[in-house]
């Protein structure tokens, strides 16, 4: 057995060395240039917890960023999953439109995050936007709304291109409700369990893991999404729907400024972590079973 043990260790070496070298080198640059002054074509300086210092007390559009990087987590976490969830309760009935319904509602998930930016900001465009149109029509009057770059419309505009399209967690609930057994839910019936009692007091605790994992991908995309915002938005109008991903993206190539873009790096790697243990926590994940 010990024998077998050297060779696996052996074979397994090398990978974990190459992850860990990328892994914590690049964890290194990140948090060590955070505490200094950098400029591409200058010369690297210590600066301490100046960048830190800066972005908490005085740049307003990072805590804009943090805002609204936070409230759409909340929105993914809850709304985007819970979507999710009822579809998959839905179509575990095995109705005749099911199989339809399953195809359509996972095609947002297939496309491109870019792709369905682009496709929204066709649908919203304020001359010759779908939106528009219909409002147009059902009115009788014009109806011009610029969607994108009204303060008061481009944070939900924005939100609405991606918080409705749970297709993942849809099949990941599917997947895991396979798995049930059949005997459950016919002694539920024999009891006199109603369809909504089996999903409520059955189905749903015995989900409790899968739908804790969904709340864990649909939490983390929203620490990475950069793509759908910088196609429809960039971050406008002003910092409306900044967040932190694509602040950091306009650090880095806007102002050149990769100390402080590595500083908000930092914060977005401690914000993960964060989050990740309010959800484990609250789901138990950390419990065994």
């Amino acid at each position: 057995m010990k024998k077998n043990t050297k060779w696996v260790v052996l074979f397994l070496l090398p990978g974990v060395l190459l992850f860990s070298f990328i892994l914590l080198s690049s964890l290194f640059v990140l948090t060590g240039s955070s505490f200094t002054d950098w400029f591409i074509g200058s010369k690297i300086t210590f600066v301490g917890l100046k960048n830190y210092i800066y972005l908490f007390t005085k740049d307003k559009v990072f805590i804009e960023s943090i805002k609204n990087t936070l409230i759409w987590i909340g929105l993914q976490s809850t709304i985007h999953v819970t979507i999710g969830v009822i579809v998959a309760l839905l179509l575990s009935k095995k109705k005749w439109y099911s199989s339809a319904v399953r195809t359509i509602f996972f095609i947002p998930n297939i496309i491109s995050s870019a792709a369905l930016g682009m496709l929204f900001l066709c649908v919203m465009n304020p001359q010759f936007g779908l939106i528009n149109g219909l409002v147009s029509r059902i009115t009788g009057d014009r109806f011009v709304q610029n969607w994108y770059n009204d303060p008061k419309t481009a944070f939900l505009s924005v939100t609405l291109t991606w918080l409705p399209y749970a297709g993942l967690v849809t099949i990941l609930v599917m997947a895991e409700m396979s798995a049930i057994s059949e005997e459950l839910f016919e002694a539920a019936k024999i009891d006199g369990a109603t369809s909504f009692q089996i999903d409520m007091q059955i189905i749903l605790p015995l989900m409790k893991n899968i739908i804790g994992t969904c709340v864990v991908l649909a939490a983390t995309s929203m620490l990475q999404k950069l793509d759908v915002i910088m196609m429809t938005t960039s971050g406008g109008p002003g910092s409306r729907t900044m967040n932190m991903p694509m602040y950091i993206y306009k650090t880095v190539f806007s102002n050149n400024n990769y100390s402080l873009a590595n500083t908000q790096g930092v914060i977005l790697i401690v914000l993960g972590v964060v989050v990740l243990k309010i959800i484990r926590k609250v789901f138990g994940m950390d419990k065994e079973d």
